[in-house]
């Protein structure tokens, strides 16, 4: 499970798109207050995962289904944390490129079968038909914020709290405005720089966006990273506005303002992620 020093990419669906059995499940769990603050969801997601796994780690536990819930005057959306997928899939990528014996002394053969056996059913055909699509909602990347995350938001999506005891930084914005960004960032990348790793990342951020139902909300969360960055800094943060300055530039053909407002938000995320190494 990743680092509390991370940020997170989520949607929140509304109850219409889960089958009948979700869509009751979800209400109960607003109804009796289960919902998790996403300040909160972290932690939990951690302690869940390591009780149920135990000091073994021969298994692949069952985990409660949580979510985080966005409502609205007119509607409840919900943002699941889907952990028993997610954990095999760790499970899985923690494996890949290692040494087999290195690989079996951290994730044992009996829990890699199982947690290849989770992934192929929740990616099944059969699953597909009687669930529909399968969605993992959350995405999380540790020590900083991907690039291409940015592309999705507008400067002014942006919300920020700097209390004594509440500090965050959020952007959220419509499913639909996500999408069209996404779509028109990938136009002005393949023109100008081709079948680039920034064009393929930001190909993939939108090929994730498509699996969700239209009327979704997308948040991007700074999560456990406001803890490494000052309240001056939250406060000046404006990297989907260099973002959108460096598409801009690209599309008119202007490359050395397009190097400078990327140059900028490189050096300022790898800085971020550089405080990793600190003792």
């Amino acid at each position: 499970m990743p680092s509390l020093f991370a940020s997170y990419l989520r949607v929140y669906e509304p109850l219409t798109a889960f089958d009948r059995d979700r869509q009751s499940y979800w209400r109960r769990y607003v109804e009796q207050g289960r919902a998790v603050a996403p300040g909160e969801g972290p932690g939990r997601q951690r302690t869940s995962v390591i009780a149920a796994l135990g000091a073994g780690w021969t298994r692949l536990p069952d985990l409660p289904d949580e979510a985080y819930v966005l409502e609205t005057d007119d509607s409840l959306l919900v943002c699941p944390w889907n952990l028993r997928i997610r954990v095999a899939e760790a499970a899985l990528n923690a494996r890949d490129g290692v040494p087999p014996v290195l690989a079996d002394a951290f994730v044992p053969p009996v829990l890699a079968g199982q947690a290849r056996a989770v992934v192929e059913d929740w990616r099944s055909g059969a699953r597909v038909l009687e669930h529909g699509v399968p969605r993992v909602h959350e995405q999380v990347a540790t020590w900083g914020v991907p690039l291409r995350w940015f592309v999705l938001f507008d400067a002014e999506e942006r919300h920020h709290v700097t209390l004594p005891d509440r500090r965050a930084l959020r952007y959220r914005t419509e499913i639909s405005k996500a999408r069209r960004r996404s779509s028109r960032a990938l136009s002005v990348l393949r023109k100008s720089v081709g079948e680039a790793p920034i064009t393929e990342a930001v190909e993939e951020a939108a090929r994730w966006l498509e699996e969700f139902h239209p009327r979704s909300v997308v948040e991007l969360d700074y999560g456990g990273l406001v803890d490494l960055l000052s309240d001056e800094t939250l406060a000046a943060d404006d990297s989907p506005e260099l973002v959108a300055t460096g598409l801009a530039s690209l599309s008119r053909g202007e490359a050395e303002e397009a190097s400078a407002a990327y140059d900028k938000l490189v050096a300022r995320w790898r800085a971020v992620q550089l405080l990793e190494r600190c003792n």
